[in-house]
């Protein structure tokens, strides 16, 4: 208990208020060389704010750290520090106290924008399941249900845990794990994840993970791991504290040696503290990550920034990042003599215009002057049926439109195909017992995104 309150105290004394305060009383300090108060040095005050923290680091490190480790760039700063009091220069150890301060808070800035991302990442996880029990319905905590559990999703509900479709079929949101915006189809026997989302039909699932194994609480640990990761050149003084405290000292030690001057002594030990590096390197990092930010660039830690310095190849995500995750229609192909492109799209707008699948809503934004529609019927993650003009239009998958007793033609399969290879979602329209055409749907590319080579 006395460890938390004294740490609590260390990261009062640490943060942005005492801190600027502490940059206060050292302009005092500097514009005051003779002291307040009766000769009092401001720089006391710096020292006491800025300093106290830096020697409780120095001292935990050499506690509980094991090997080299125990030495470290703010033991060597401690030490510059205590040397400059024993001399009486207090504005110099103020200095390099304040110094640390303000490198360690700047630090501090650069992982604020991943702790945004994860706890928004931490809200998206589900707090309860609607578990079945025979023929009743508990809604329970997640942290209550089991592995074999079966729990019922209903449509607009997130998933609360990872499992298997065990009964229904529907189309799942599965941006927060893949970034894909556009919906995944499931049915008996597919995998779902916890946190994606079920947009359409209910269903049951099996839970196969739950807890801490569960993907969504490992995407967040990987979340809060990345938070913690500092660029490796702002450890690069930790790491070599190891010999740069040692040759500090014994520098140190030869110049008093042979000068016989205290001053001179600690004169190197100050200059010897890596305060540029501590200053310079987090200043640079943040503020690299916050001009990144501006331009739509996130940018998890500093290690990651680090790293694209030596990266050669760059593989995009593209939605949202070189598209904008909007879908639209690219091609529209009539397989159906006296039947035009562009009758196929009318036709397969006006029998979508009642669907809420992304896919149908894509095709409807399309085409204008659509026709009525009625019996519209869907059937989740698989198409539509609908009465437009006389004609049951059928809009949907190979497998919906075989189950509906219409034949799928070679000549439609290799449309497909070479559709598919184009990166391209497509949906087969279909009336009069035979597959009439194909729609070609894709992402659109946003109009910044220019040319990457």
């Amino acid at each position: 208990m006395q460890e938390k309150s004294l740490e609590k105290w260390m990261d009062f004394l640490a943060g942005t208020r005492m801190t600027v305060v502490s940059g206060l009383f050292l302009g005092l300090s500097f514009f005051l060389p003779d002291g307040i108060a009766g000769g009092i040095d401001p720089a006391w005050a710096s020292v006491a704010i800025s300093g106290i923290p830096l020697l409780y680091l120095a001292l935990r490190r050499l506690v509980r750290n094991d090997g080299v480790s125990k030495i470290s760039s703010a033991l060597l700063i401690s030490i510059a520090m205590v040397a400059a009091i024993g001399i009486g220069d207090l504005f110099a150890a103020g200095e390099v106290a304040f110094i640390m301060a303000i490198g360690a808070i700047l630090e501090e800035k650069t992982t604020e924008r991943a702790r945004k991302g994860l706890k928004k990442l931490v809200s998206l996880a589900p707090k309860e399941g609607r578990r079945i029990l025979g023929d009743r319905e508990q809604m329970i905590p997640c942290m209550e249900i089991s592995v074999g559990d079966v729990l019922r999703v209903l449509p607009g509900e997130a998933m609360p845990v990872d499992g298997i479709i065990v009964c229904g079929e529907t189309s799942v949101d599965q941006s927060i794990m893949t970034g894909e915006s556009l919906p995944v189809d499931k049915r008996a026997g597919d995998e779902v994840f916890c946190g994606t989302v079920n947009r359409f039909g209910s269903v049951d699932i099996r839970a196969t993970r739950v807890g801490e194994d569960g993907s969504l609480q490992k995407l967040i640990r990987l979340v809060r791991e990345a938070e913690t990761r500092q660029a490796p050149m702002q450890r690069i003084a930790d790491r070599a504290a190891s010999w740069l405290v040692p040759v500090a000292l014994l520098i140190a030690l030869v110049t008093l040696a042979v000068t016989g001057d205290i001053v001179r002594a600690v004169t190197v030990l100050v200059v010897f503290c890596p305060c540029a590096l501590v200053l310079a390197t987090p200043t640079a990092v943040m503020a690299a990550i916050g001009q990144a930010a501006k331009h739509g660039v996130v940018i998890k830690s500093g290690e990651a920034l680090e790293a694209m310095g030596r990266v050669s190849v760059i593989a995009f995500d593209k939605t949202g990042t070189l598209t904008s995750g909007q879908l639209r229609v690219e091609d529209c192909r009539s397989l159906k003599s006296g039947v035009s492109g562009d009758d196929l799209l009318l036709l397969a707008a006006s029998a979508e215009r009642r669907s809420e699948h992304p896919l149908g809503r894509a095709i409807v934004a399309s085409a204008v002057d659509l026709y009525e529609s009625s019996m519209f019927r869907m059937d989740a993650g698989r198409g539509i049926f609908a009465e437009v003009s006389g004609k049951s239009i059928l809009c949907g998958n190979e497998e919906y439109l075989l189950g509906h007793g219409v034949r799928v033609s070679g000549e439609a399969k290799e449309c497909l195909e070479e559709l598919r290879m184009q990166g391209k979602a497509s949906v087969l329209v279909a009336w009069g017992g035979e597959c009439s055409g194909v729609i070609a749907l894709s992402d659109s590319l946003r109009p910044d995104a220019g040319a990457a080579t």
